[in-house]
């Protein structure tokens, strides 16, 4: 196992909670990457990549990227970066960050050429551990008339043993290099890009190949969680802000009844950011309440009185646990401010 040097190699932040950024691009600094770029929204590194100097910057050789942020998200940076000639390196690793890893979120960012997804709420280790991925099982790229990024079959094989891939070696061309391109037997619209670790390579000091995998820094990764806990402290903060904001969106949507698309988007926005962070800094049940108020603010959902209601009652239940600072899963307290809030949700449950 070799413990990576990561100081030779560049990754680009994107997300647009600035206290998540803030968080995040700490603990990529306690992992020694040599350069760290940031960026709020995907249109910011549009313009950034579209106006780099390659010569004197190569650009990132990874993209960590939030996937809902306004007004261009991750996955339409993504679909950019893969597709867009402007774009400074199109097979770079790219790594979607979401605190909606729900497999409609999964599948889209698999179809544009996403290289791995991580989920909200993250830790330094789970961070870490994408990080390895990338380096240590780089995917061959695939080019076809419908599709071009990594392989999104992980294995060649089936249960059965069977060849998973629609396309043998012969049937396809397959580029190693720039100097080596071995033509398929007959035409085909099939391309397998196997190109050199290059990642690896920065990484290792030189050494590449399937017998050099990465460890996990284990003095590193314990700075990088303590750094973690110290943001906690400044999570209650935060958090509270936001649901003043909620409440605020509430306020709002009883005074105009007839109006209420824009309020119930907003806060389905909000509560999947909540739904994302709260594990990050040891609040775990907040993550699960936002993640129930995010599937009840889903698209097509309620709009009346009672409805609005119902998000109050989930904005009590984290103010709750904030308030009295129910860390982890809360024991007999959490359990009970869960039951308070199923109670308070009935309520309102009949439809008006």
């Amino acid at each position: 196992m070799t413990e990576y040097d990561l100081s030779r190699c560049n990754i680009l932040l994107v997300e647009d909670n600035i206290y998540v950024r803030n968080t995040l691009e700490d603990l990529l600094r306690h992992f020694q990457f040599g350069r760290i770029s940031t960026a709020d929204n995907g249109e910011d590194v549009i313009d950034y990549l579209k106006s780099m100097n390659m010569a004197q910057n190569p650009g990132p050789d990874i993209i960590l990227s939030d996937l809902v942020m306004t007004p261009i998200n991750g996955l339409l940076l993504l679909r950019w970066a893969r597709s867009a000639k402007e774009s400074p390196n199109r097979m770079v690793p790219f790594i979607m960050l979401s605190g909606a890893a729900d497999r409609e979120y999964v599948n889209s960012a698999r179809d544009l050429g996403v290289t791995e997804f991580l989920a909200k709420p993250f830790s330094a280790t789970s961070v870490y551990e994408r990080v390895l991925e990338v380096i240590d099982y780089p995917r061959q790229f695939v080019t076809t008339q419908k599709y071009f990024g990594p392989d999104r079959r992980r294995k060649s094989e089936g249960p059965t043993g069977e060849e998973r891939r629609e396309k043998r070696d012969e049937d396809v061309t397959v580029v190693y290099s720039v100097d080596k391109v071995v033509k398929a037997t007959k035409p085909t619209d099939v391309w397998y890009w196997r190109l050199p670790n290059a990642l690896q390579e920065k990484a290792s000091s030189g050494m590449t190949g399937a017998n050099v995998k990465g460890s996990m820094p284990t003095d590193l990764l314990e700075q990088a969680e303590e750094q973690l806990e110290r943001a906690a402290l400044d999570f209650t903060t935060w958090a509270l802000e936001y649901l003043a904001k909620l409440a605020d969106l509430c306020t709002e949507a009883l005074m105009e009844p007839g109006r209420r698309v824009r309020h119930f988007s907003e806060i389905h926005t909000l509560a999947l950011e909540l739904r994302g962070q709260g594990g990050t800094f040891g609040y775990p049940l907040i993550s699960r309440i936002g993640k129930m108020l995010f599937d009840l603010t889903a698209e097509g959902c309620r709009e009346d009185d009672n409805a609005v209601e119902i998000v109050k009652c989930h904005i009590d239940a984290m103010r709750a646990i904030l308030r009295e600072k129910i860390a982890g899963d809360g024991g007999e307290v959490g359990q009970a401010v869960l039951k308070g809030l199923q109670q308070s949700i009935g309520k309102f449950q009949v439809v008006e």
